[in-house]
């Protein structure tokens, strides 16, 4: 069996995490965790309220057919206050989820390049592309969108934008 659960590369997280100071990583295990506070899978994350426990939450979501439910979640601790950064796959724009509620973040940033995640210690090359989802507190959208290469950095505007 293929796994699901792959870890995001440190300096990416590094970059989001100096701009938004994560506490809590719902999405987690023991070996894979980025934040000291995680809820891993012998706790259901979808029963706890995230916001009893931070104001800044990172959430990398298992790649299969549950990441629709994660980014309602998502969405839903935002709207009690707190900030929710999402780094999920780049091609679910046709999903029911995506207009739903992607569509109500704060921001979309577009990942430039493939990342590279880790499983067991060593990382690969993604075969599909990221984006980070931003749902700030009470956000309801539209989302402004921006690009930002494999280290998490906003990259700038071409010339004449």
């Amino acid at each position: 069996m293929v796994s699901i659960e792959w870890e995001t590369p440190q300096d990416f997280f590094d970059e989001l995490d100096r701009e938004f100071h994560f506490t809590l990583d719902p999405c987690a295990t023991e070996e894979n965790k980025k934040c000291d506070q995680y809820i891993g899978k012998e706790f259901n994350a979808f029963d706890i309220s995230w916001s009893d426990y931070s104001e800044s939450v990172f959430m990398n979501p298992p790649y299969d057919r549950t990441i629709g439910k994660w980014i309602q979640k998502a969405h839903e601790e935002s709207q009690k206050g707190i900030t929710v950064v999402c780094l999920i796959q780049g091609r679910p724009s046709d999903t029911r989820w995506w207009h739903d509620y992607v569509m109500k973040a704060n921001e979309i940033r577009y990942v430039k390049d493939r990342l590279h995640f880790g499983l067991n210690g060593k990382f690969a090359r993604a075969n599909i592309s990221s984006v980070v989802v931003v749902f700030t507190p009470y956000c309801q959208g539209p989302p402004k969108t921006c690009s930002i290469n494999t280290m998490g950095q906003k990259m700038k505007k071409a010339s004449g934008e």
